[in-house]
């Protein structure tokens, strides 16, 4: 039972931290665009393929 002495200011300090973080990014604006993410990996390009006219890649196709 004494170790109900650490373990309940412990859990309250880590509940105040949650709370604290969760406050944080509803102050920043981190929900503000819910709709958007969704829709935003349909319309991710890829990156464009890298040509430098060098013979490393036409090498290691070889191989």
């Amino acid at each position: 039972m004494d170790v109900l002495i650490y373990l309940i200011p412990v859990a309250l300090l880590l509940g105040l931290f949650g709370l604290a973080g969760f406050l944080w990014s509803l102050k920043t604006g981190q929900y503000d665009d819910l709709e958007g993410a969704k829709y935003r990996i349909l319309y991710d390009d890829d990156l464009p393929e890298r040509h430098d006219g060098g013979t490393q890649g036409k090498e290691s196709r070889d191989n």
